[in-house]
């Protein structure tokens, strides 16, 4: 048997395309191939390949991708293959594929378990190497047609009598195979030459031809050869899918608040908070991170996104009342007054609950535990999940105390069955769970102890400095090593395990698939971070642009006496005397024990008054006084440090270095990367996600590089659209009409002041939102009314956006009864604060939203009016 695949693609000098082939045998076994095709032009492809089939392990079926690489053998691109190319084998035949490339749909969100679970779909599916007829010619027609509704099917018709004669009666059903994919095979001897055909939709009750696929019909010219299989699998049904659009709610897991749970939101409630999105029309409910952040056990561990485990659940979100009570009746009676007790807290105590709730299932694994880990249930979850689970559990164990290896597995299977079990019942009820992919883990975490190959420990990651933080951001995450393919592994393994529970994925900060930025773990602010990948500049190229060259001058901190006395005043010779060292022309440096911001933190730890943080803080400006930072990994290349044009080192330069400098300075940081950026973000994100069922949505905030948003588009991943935030530059507000369909519109994020509060804190902007946006006259009111907060709410939900998901305070500020009297402990977080508490509680329960029939009411209407039901 002969597999020969044909393909245009056009290419560039030195690009090579191969045919990846695996071969599936009855036994189970499977050979992979990497076939290399040929060309005459650089756009079509051509490659034969012959099948020699082993008689004690016959071949049952064989599927292929295509890939481009470059003269090294890299690969550049790689085809969607989330629906495979997948046929079943015959061994007398020869099978001749003519293809296209296939990137990835735009209806790309009608394969997702987010658009199946909305429309009553089932949620997972596979393409079956169905046995279909052969004959002497055969033509296998095969077509994807996600696009179908409930009750639809497709069939063939086309110009030559056996298929039809173009007669709307007279068309031929095909199978289905999975995952939306139709085939049909036809005798070509009785095709005959070259035919014209369309694929049609019919409704499976009525056999009745509903609708024609638009364009030009197809057409078949070259017809197969004896004993050959032509395939024909091009582009897919051409017809308008039917809108998609649906309204979310967003809302922390330990935010929510109800009767039943302890002090913090858990799995239980999600039970009634998807009782509460029905009977409102909420389709999707966003979470963030529900990951294991256990360090110290103090308010630290409440940050959610400072994950030690990528795949262990946090032990606060255990329901208790799940789990059954307690054996001694006067500890459950303690147990529920401290219930009572936490309950009653305006937000929630990350200590106080961490305390009640590992004090309880202490107890219940004493009683329960050897009983739970004797089931086939719990041996079958622990076979699937010892790759991450062991580890875990043995650097619990000795990280942070934990009562034995057999006590974290008990905790973390009650935590999965409890997880699993909402995920499915928000399912069931047509709601789908959307889930926060941290960018980053804890550099103590079992992640690093595990897998140590993955991560680079010395440098974090951060974002430069902006508007909101002149230092920036240094997140304390190790980067990743992306030259290693265990990363993407490793996040696979991730999606994996997500996939369990969510059908919609939230990127956090997508940047970082991009470029990331790197702090040396030896320094605190990000001003001395540099991008990653990035690159840098040699000292030739430093020169090209008119700037000479001065090592120690440059990128070594520049201290004068001047600078000295303006940075520390009275304290200036002390300075002088402890911590600096004299060199000649006026010059100094710093000591070794504060040659480095980690360093100086570490001499000035325990030291809290006014003279000695006006010492550290000034020691740390001198630090960051440096023109160029050196690459850790390149030596003698070289990265200008960000802002530098606004240190004291700067006036140093003469007029004409200051302009080759800036010169310099434009290129790298907006001109010099968005070639390497682009390429990097598609390789890495298409290769982390290209294949998951979850719905990719992206956090893209902060500085966006121009190939930010053609690359997210290229992958069909959506962006998230703020109104407070425009994307392009000159703007202070966006026009909601102008969101792409394919986004996630919201009003606030967690990152954000909810809506009422931004109202009352930014004046002056609001009046200008009052004025622009929403076209009213007059002053604006200093406190945002309801009326107009569900004016603002109704405008997103009427958007284009795709997903219009909005947060729980941002929703309740249109009534004033259920309405938060307290803003400021509605915002979540404060990203400049590294000490924030994530500890915000709904001030209502969740049985008391439900109560609220009119708030539910006018949510549903709104839904429902602007077609998100």
């Amino acid at each position: 048997m002969k597999l020969k695949f044909s393909i245009h693609y056009q290419t560039e000098w030195g690009q090579q395309l191969l045919v990846c082939l695996k071969y599936y045998a009855v036994d189970g076994s499977v050979r992979s191939y990497d076939v290399p095709m040929t060309t005459d032009d650089g756009d079509y492809w051509q490659a034969e390949t012959s099948v020699v089939e082993s008689r004690r392990s016959p071949l049952t079926s064989f599927t292929y991708f295509y890939t481009v690489t470059d003269a090294d053998g890299k690969e550049l691109r790689r085809e969607w293959s989330m629906v495979p190319r997948t046929y079943s084998f015959d061994v007398s035949k020869n099978y001749r594929l003519d293809d296209q490339w296939r990137d990835y749909p735009l209806p790309y969100h009608l394969y997702s378990s987010a658009y199946a679970v909305t429309n009553g779909f089932p949620v997972s599916d596979r393409v079956e190497p169905l046995r279909l007829p052969l004959f002497r010619k055969t033509v296998l027609f095969r077509v994807s047609a996600p696009q179908l509704l409930a009750g639809q099917r497709i069939a063939l018709l086309g110009s030559h009598p056996s298929i039809g004669a173009w007669s709307p009666a007279r068309f031929m059903p095909m199978e289905y195979v999975g995952d939306r994919d139709w085939m049909i095979t036809l005798n070509a001897d009785v095709l005959g030459g070259e035919i014209e055909y369309k694929y049609v939709i019919i409704d499976e009750h009525t056999h009745q031809l509903v609708q024609w696929e638009e364009g030009d019909n197809r057409v078949i010219s070259n017809m197969p050869a004896d004993g050959e299989v032509l395939v024909e699998y091009r582009d897919m049904l051409r017809v308008a899918e039917k809108p998609w659009r649906v309204a979310g709610i967003c809302v922390p897991l330990f935010s929510l608040r109800s009767e039943h749970s302890y002090g913090v939101g858990d799995f239980g409630d999600l039970y009634r908070f998807v009782d509460w999105a029905v009977a409102t029309g909420i389709k999707i409910i966003q979470l963030l991170p529900v990951n294991d952040t256990t360090l110290t056990r103090q308010w630290g561990d409440s940050y959610p996104y400072n994950i030690v485990s990528a795949f262990a659940l946090h032990p606060h979100y255990i329901d208790l009342t799940q789990v059954g009570e307690l054996k001694d009746k006067k500890e459950m009676t303690v147990f529920r007054r401290r219930r009572n007790e936490l309950n009653a807290l305006k937000n929630s105590d990350y200590e106080a609950v961490g305390r009640v709730k590992d004090e309880y299932l202490t107890e219940l694994f004493i009683e329960q535990g050897k009983h739970v880990l004797q089931s086939e249930d719990y041996m079958l979850w622990l076979k699937s999940n010892e790759e991450w689970l062991l580890s875990y559990a043995q650097w619990l164990v000795q990280t942070t105390g934990a009562m034995s290896a057999e006590y974290v597995f008990f905790v973390q299977y009650l935590l999965h069955k409890q997880f699993q079990r909402a995920a499915d019942y928000a399912r069931s009820k047509g709601v789908s769970l959307k889930g926060d992919l941290p960018i980053g883990v804890n550099t103590k975490s079992a992640e690093t102890a595990a897998h140590p190959e993955l991560f680079n420990m010395d440098s974090y990651a951060g974002v430069p400095p902006d508007t909101t933080s002149s230092k920036g951001q240094n997140w304390g995450f190790p980067t990743y090593r992306w030259d290693d393919t265990a990363v993407v592994e490793w996040f696979h393994r991730r999606l994996k395990h997500l996939s369990q529970y969510f059908d919609v994925l939230r990127i956090d900060h997508v940047l970082g698939f991009f470029r990331m930025w790197e702090i040396p773990s030896n320094q605190v602010d990000s001003t001395l971070g540099h991008f990653s990948p990035s690159l840098p500049l040699s000292v030739g190229e430093i020169e090209y642009f008119g700037l000479s060259f001065r090592r120690d001058f440059m990128t070594r901190p520049f201290i004068n006496d001047r600078m000295i006395e303006r940075f520390f005043g009275i304290h200036a010779q002390y300075v002088r005397d402890t911590f600096l060292t004299r060199k000649s022309y006026g010059l100094y440096e710093l000591n070794d024990t504060v040659s480095t911001q980690r360093a100086i933190y570490s001499h000035f730890e325990g030291h809290s008054d006014e003279n000695s943080l006006w010492i550290r803080d000034g020691l740390l400006r001198l630090v960051a006084n440096v023109l160029l930072i050196e690459d850790p990994r390149q030596p003698d290349m070289f990265h200008p440090r960000i802002g530098a044009y606004k240190e004291p080192v700067f006036e140093a330069l003469t007029s004409e270095e200051r302009d080759a400098f800036m010169r310099l300075y434009t290129n790298y940081f907006f001109q010099r990367h968005s070639v390497l950026w682009g390429d990097t973000g598609y390789r890495r994100l298409s290769a982390v996600f290209g294949n998951t069922r979850m719905l990719v949505c992206a956090e893209d905030l902060g500085m966006l590089p121009d190939c930010v948003e053609p690359v997210l588009d290229a992958l069909r991943i959506l962006t998230l659209e703020i109104q407070q935030m425009p994307k392009y530059s000159g703007q202070e507000f966006t026009h909601l009409d102008g969101n792409p369909v394919r986004s996630v519109a919201t009003v606030s994020t967690h990152d954000m002041p909810p809506l009422r509060l931004w109202w009352q804190d930014h004046p002056e902007q609001a009046q200008r939102f009052f004025a622009t946006m929403l076209q009213k006259q007059g002053r604006a009111p200093e406190q945002l009314p309801a009326h107009l907060a569900e004016e603002i709410i109704a405008r997103h939900m009427y958007s284009p956006s795709m997903l219009c998901i909005l947060s729980l305070q941002d929703l309740l500020s249109m009534d004033d009864g259920l309405r938060s009297k307290d803003l400021r402990q509605e915002r979540i977080n404060v990203p400049s604060d590294p000490y924030n508490h994530w500890q915000w509680r709904m001030h209502l329960t969740i049985e008391q939203l439900l109560e609220a029939r009119k708030f539910n009411e006018k949510l549903k209407t709104m839904i429902v009016r602007s077609k998100r039901s």
